[in-house]
């Protein structure tokens, strides 16, 4: 008995429902109609009569400086000028650059773009970004020098299209300095 109750209750509730919805999508249709159909989506709401004239948008310049502290800057500031390293261990870039074939520019934070990179696992690299001119050079170069620190000749892997350099092996303290020592 409760079963048909509930049953009844259900039909009659779904009846109500379709007939509601077929009276908003007829009401719906008749608006559009008489109005014409909304633009995009979109509608206007306009305090001025047919005839009357719209006000001006007015902008001020003045209170743009609120605005202005808000926005972040878009470039890091020049650090300022030290001797030697700074208490966190940053190094300066030279004053003009090392007649080398080869170029480094520093990262935008002012960083020697060198960085280590962990894939599959456990395939330790190092890559020295932002390189201009001969890298080739540098690959010799740096193939030297970790030669002189580790004892052993390292794989290394030139990249000519984004200019990077990568080697076998976690070697970006040394890179690092040895790097800014030749004024990079």
């Amino acid at each position: 008995m409760l079963y048909a109750i509930a049953l009844n209750m259900a039909a009659s509730f779904t009846v109500q429902t379709t007939v509601l919805r077929r009276t908003l999508l007829r009401a719906l249709s008749l608006y559009c109609r008489t109005l014409g159909p909304p633009a995009a989506g979109l509608r206007f709401v306009s305090d001025a009569g047919p005839g009357e004239k719209k006000a001006a948008i007015v902008e001020s310049t003045e209170e743009y400086k609120f605005v202005e502290r808000l926005i972040p800057p878009t470039r890091v500031p020049a650090p300022p000028k030290h001797v030697g390293p700074t208490p966190s261990g940053w190094i300066p870039a030279a004053d003009s650059p090392p007649p080398l074939p080869y170029m480094i520019r520093r990262s935008r934070m002012h960083n020697v773009p060198v960085y280590t990179d962990v894939t599959h696992g456990s395939r330790r690299t190092t890559v020295v970004r932002k390189v201009e001119g001969d890298i080739w050079a540098l690959e010799k170069d740096v193939k030297q020098y970790l030669k002189e620190v580790t004892g052993k000749e390292l794989p290394t892997q030139v990249n000519e299209v984004t200019m990077t350099l990568t080697v076998k092996g976690h070697f970006d303290k040394e890179l690092k300095v040895w790097l800014a020592s030749k004024g990079f």
